[in-house]
Formats: structure tokens, sequence, C-alpha cells
């Protein structure tokens, strides 16, 4: 008995430490998480710049600085230090300063702020009014180009007038066609253009003017030019929307001219060749088509011409391209099913070259000037870090988030593949709690991704982590409509919503229950934004779900006509109510037959909400209210669509798990019996 013991305590002494000591992941964990963006490579490939968000309790709230880590991976540098937050770092081509956009000592709107590489504390660059929202370095480093919104007047006019302390706003005064904008607010007339700005003398000279939007401008490698996206149209812009390809010299007084001549809205920042000679960019798809594009890769000359397209035969969204150093191929990221990579086609066409493979996500890139990238990525049970990308091998750079997750229990997810009762192949991911036995039968939350043009990928979540860390099973699923299986898949619900999207999420629970992974009497649903429009079809559907929270949502559609920011969307796949509707009845049946709803609903949203107002999240509380099912309404104050306050967001998840755990919580698990 005592050698038996001896043995046991032998093996148990070889169990590494930190999987003794692993814990739960906690909701105050998302004070310990850092979120790592960004990166940028040095043009001498030696370091690589990127910003670190972190929540912070005392101050409840959330700042980013600009750090930068060198190419070897062995020193790792925080660059700023002030609790005003610091994004978009940028290098000059000359290696000499570092760049960034922050508000710092209050100024009106974001600024570019310099740091010397030779030492020093950063320095204000710009102090444009309406502030700079992004802006590109000139080849010279000498200039700069800069994006930046018109003014308001009423700002204009506090800053001249004597200070008399606060004073009534004035009347907000409507006469664009599209009028709201989530975190914005009502909008004007004012627009957005391109301005060059000279580092030494400081001197601003506008470049671009008229009723337009001009967007993510790029110099030409001489200098002479700046590419950028203009947002234009015949008619009013806002009705029917177009977005093109522009050059302009970079001199004031210049004439833009058109480079590309499509009715489809190009997207993505315009790339030069380093030769000069082309341009590349992201081809998107028709305006009637906004929520479901697809953007692909393709290139115009530069001296104007025909374009062309180099991924049609992909059929999968393509991103962020960037061209090799010969001006002969393009390196270009690529969302494909449950996952995103890097990929590279010749410029002039042909089979495309995967260039990492793995089950994971290269959220964003930045070449140096070999052939190696600086990359975030992350997988399922990684959080995003910045990795060198050499030869298709990935080397980690970036730690910040080792000390507290090493010591946390995650989850373990798989993919799932189901088919629809229509024959539809959908794939999933399915987490399961840590140390979850074959066979063990446990509550199973049904998370919807919103879009519905995202997908859910093998990237870390923290939500469902903590779902998992709960003891739940978590489901993610790609229902129709979601992005990386390919165009017709995407647009598959086209009109049609609340009808194909709910068939296959029904297929996949089917699945896990089948699998013997889900407890078929402890089921709950929730999702937010989309996922949250969905969990109210879903319940107004099927009667299985025991719980649902459903965050930023609507059901009673046709109220969102004119109170939401989607009125171009409406009117080209609903059409105007008063021409279709029967089919805004149609869509809008969690509202109508919410006397079908038997499933016991937390709503939740942002009270400042212009994406989905919470007038639809009201209207389903008091439907169901009136129907006596148990429901409760949490708003959150001065919060746009997505919850960024540190403490409303542990407010929030605290919600979730108590909704959650109220009503599928009642019983041990169960053991299944077949499979």
């Amino acid at each position: 008995m005592l050698r038996r013991l001896v043995i046991v305590l032998a093996i148990f002494s070889i169990v590494p430490l930190s999987a003794q000591t692993k814990r739960p992941l906690q909701i105050d964990d998302i004070y310990n998480l850092l979120t790592v963006r960004d990166p940028q490579r040095s043009p001498d490939g030696q370091w690589v710049a990127y910003t670190v968000t972190r929540s912070i309790k005392a101050t409840d709230k959330n700042d980013t600085d600009v750090w930068m880590v060198s190419w070897d991976g062995r020193q790792q540098v925080q660059l700023t230090h002030t609790p005003d937050s610091e994004t978009s770092p940028r290098w000059s081509p000359d290696n000499r300063f570092l760049a960034f956009v922050s508000s710092r000592q209050g100024a009106t709107g974001g600024q570019i702020w310099l740091l010397n590489r030779a030492g020093g504390e950063a320095f204000k660059l710009t102090d444009v009014k309406g502030g700079v929202s992004d802006f590109a370095w000139s080849p010279d480093s000498k200039r700069l180009v800069l994006v930046v919104t018109d003014p308001d007047p009423e700002e204009e006019d506090k800053a001249g007038g004597e200070k008399t302390g606060p004073k009534t706003p004035r009347p907000i005064v409507i006469d664009r066609f599209a009028f709201k904008r989530d975190g914005r607010g009502y909008l004007d007339d004012r627009r957005s253009h391109l301005y060059l700005f000279d580092v030494e003398s400081r001197e601003v000279e506008t470049l671009t003017s008229g009723p337009f939007d001009e967007t993510a401008p790029s110099w030409s490698p001489d200098g002479r030019q700046v590419a950028f996206i203009r947002r234009h149209g015949e008619g009013d812009v806002d009705k029917v929307p177009n977005q093109d390809v522009f050059v302009v010299e970079a001199r004031a007084g210049a004439e833009p001219r058109r480079l590309s001549h499509t009715t489809a809205l190009e997207r993505g920042r315009p790339e030069w060749s380093p030769d000069g000679r082309t341009i590349a960019y992201l081809l998107g798809d028709e305006p009637a088509y906004s929520a479901y594009v697809q953007d692909r890769l393709a290139v115009v000359p530069a001296a104007g011409g025909e374009a062309r397209t180099l991924t049609d035969a992909l059929d999968r969204p393509v991103r962020s391209p960037v061209w090799s150093a010969d001006s002969r191929s393009l390196l270009f990221g690529v969302v494909d099913d449950r996952s995103e990579h890097l990929a590279r086609v010749s410029a002039a066409g042909g089979a495309i070259e995967r260039l990492i493979t793995g089950k994971r996500v290269i959220s964003s890139f930045s070449a140096g000037p070999d052939e190696a990238f600086a990359v975030l990525a992350s997988t399922a049970a990684e959080i995003p870090e910045i990795h060198a990308l050499e030869q298709g091998t990935l080397r980690r750079l970036s730690r910040h988030n080792d000390a507290w997750f090493d010591a946390v229990q995650v989850g373990t997810t798989e993919e799932v593949t189901s088919t629809s009762k229509d024959g539809t192949q959908v794939n999933s991911l399915l987490v399961k709690p840590a140390g979850y036995q074959a066979g063990q039968k446990v509550p199973l939350l049904l998370r919807i991704h919103g879009g519905p043009n995202g997908q859910d990928a093998h990237s870390f979540n923290f939500e469902r982590e903590l779902f998992a860390a709960r003891g739940y099973a978590v489901l993610a699923v790609n229902y129709r409509g979601s992005n990386g299986r390919g165009s017709a898949f995407q647009k598959a619900i086209y009109g049609d919503w609340g009808n194909l999207e709910v068939v296959d999420l029904l297929g996949a629970v089917d699945e896990v229950v089948r699998m013997g992974v889900a407890d078929p009497a402890r089921l709950g649903i929730g999702g937010w934004s989309y996922g949250s429009i969905l969990t109210n079809y879903t319940i107004a559907t099927d009667t299985r779900f025991k719980a649902a929270t459903s965050g930023a949502g609507s059901s009673n559609q046709i109220t969102m006509f004119g109170t939401d920011q989607y009125i171009t969307q409406y009117e080209a796949e609903i059409g105007s109510p008063w021409k279709a509707q029967e089919r805004w009845i149609r869509i809008s049946y969690p509202f109508f037959h919410a006397d079908r709803i038997t499933t016991p609903t937390l709503f939740m949203g942002g009270e400042k909400d212009f994406n989905v107002p919470i007038t639809g999240s009201e209207q389903m509380y008091q439907a169901l209210r009136s129907l006596d099912v148990d429901t409760q309404l949490v708003v959150y104050p001065n919060q746009f669509h997505g919850i960024t306050i540190p403490s409303y967001r542990t407010d929030l998840y605290e919600r979730y798990l108590a909704w959650y755990d109220k009503y599928l919580k009642a019983g041990p698990a169960t053991t299944s019996t077949s499979r």
C-alpha cells in the first residue's frame, strides 16, 4: 500500500506546476486581458510597432498605448504612458520617426504626434480643426497626407465666442437621405477630405474638396501622386452610392482623375506597385449587396486603363494587399472557413498560393524590407500576439498575456459539421468545458455571431471561454449569410431574413445533441446585433431553448426603417414599406408572433445605439412582458452599438451568467447512453 502511494505521489510530482494550479477564467479577467493590434514593421526591419489596449478598473476606462518589439523578440518596449489613448503607429520611410494619433491634452479630435527614434518625448505635430482620422507618410518623409473631416461650425463658434458657460445646443436640421451613424449621431453635410501637411513648416494645403467623402490615401513611390477612395455618385450620393479609386497630383489645386469605373464599391487602401505602374485595390460588390460584400483583389494601370480582378476563382473575401519588392506579385489576407490566412498571386493573374496553414486567424500584417512579415496571429487557445512570419513559419515576438493566461484553464475547441434539413452543410465550432469527460451531457449555449457577414473562427474568444469556464458547452455556428464559404453561401439569405439561418442553427444544435455532448433539456441561446436578431427569430420558431439573451437586436423590422443607419440597404434589399408591406411583415415575425415565444429572455442594449436602436429590444421586452413570459430589459446609458465601458462589460457578463444559470443549472449533468 505504501509503495503504491509513493508511485502515485511520484507521478503527481512530474506534472507541471502550471497544470496543477490553473484556475477557471473569471469575469474580472477582462482587466488582465491585453488586446494587441496593428503591427507595423519598421523600414529597416528591426522593430515592430503596435498598440496594446487594457481596461482599467480604477478609472473605468480603456487605454491604448504604443509599444514596439525587436525583430529577434528580445526587447519589448512601451513607448507611450499617458491616460489618453494613442493609436495608428506609422513609421516614417527614413526610419527616423514613429507617428501616431492621439487626442492628448484635450485636443479636438485626434492629432498626429511624433516620436523621434533618437530619443525624447513625443510632441504634437498637427493642430487641424476637425481632427485627423487617417494619414500616410510621403516616400521622402517630408510630408503627410491627412484625412480630415470638415469642422463642426457650432464648435468653431464656441471656440471663437465669449466664454459664458454652457449654451443650449442648436436644433438639429436634417436634409440627408442617410442621416444617422452609430457613434457619430445625426449626420450633417460635413465631408472627409485630403490635406497635404509639410512636416518641417507645418503648413497645411487642401488637396481635395467637394460633396464627397475621400479616404484611404496612398502615395506613389516617387511622391508625386496620391491614390485614394472617393465616395461619389450621380444625384444623391446616399441613395445611389459609388466608391472608386482616384489619383491626384500631390499639389494644391490639382484635379483628381478617376481610375476605376464600376458600379461596385471599391474599398480598402489603394496600394501602388514599387515600380509605380500599377495600383492594387479591393473590388467590392454592387451597392444592393452592401451587407454581403465579398471583396476581390483587383489591379489597374496607374496611368489609366482596364482593371483586372485576380481572385475571382478564389471565391473568398480578401483584404490588405501588399506588393512584392519586384512588383511581380501581391500578398493579401484571405477569410476562409473558420480561419484567416495569407496568400500570394502573380500580378499577371493565375494560381493562388497559400503561405501559411493551420487553424488560426492572421488578422493583420505588415511587410518589411525582406520577404518576412509582422503578423497578428491567434488560435482558439492563444490570445492574439505579434509574430514574425518567415517562409511559412510563425515565430512569437510579443508576450503581453503570458503571465496571467498561463494560469487560466481554457476549454477545448473542435470543429463540427452538420447537415441542415435542406441538405446544406454547415460548419461550426464547439467549445467544451475544461475537464469535459466523454459521454457527459452538459448544458449547451448556442451563441450566434453578428453581421450577418461575419464568422466564428479559430481565434481566442473571451466570451466563449467564460461560458465554458462556468460548465457550458458553447456552439458557434457559421450559418448561411456568414462569410468564409463563398459568395453564394453569403448571399443565400438576401431579402429572406430569419429563414435559412434558423434552419442552419437548429440543425447544428441537433448535431451536438446527437453527439451526446448537449443535454437537450438544458439548451440556451443568445447573441448580439444580428446574433440577437437571429435569437429572436429562433425562439419564435422553436420552443426547445430554456433561456435566451438578446442584445442590440430587433424584431419588428419595419420600425427600423428611418430609425437606424441601414436605409440604403433596406430600400435595395427589402423595398420601401409602402411597396413591400408583406415582405416587411414576414421578416418581422418574432414580433407579430410573439405569442409563440415561451423562452425566458433577457434583452439588452446601448441607450444611444443608432446601429440597431434600443427600440428593437424595448418592443420585444414589452411584448413578452404583456404575454407574462419571464423577461427583463437592461439599457446601458450613453453606450452605442458596442458596450465599451469596462464596468458595463462586467455587468453584462454577470447578467448573462446569472440568467443562463437560473434556467439551465437546475439539475446535475447527465451521462449519454448512446452516440
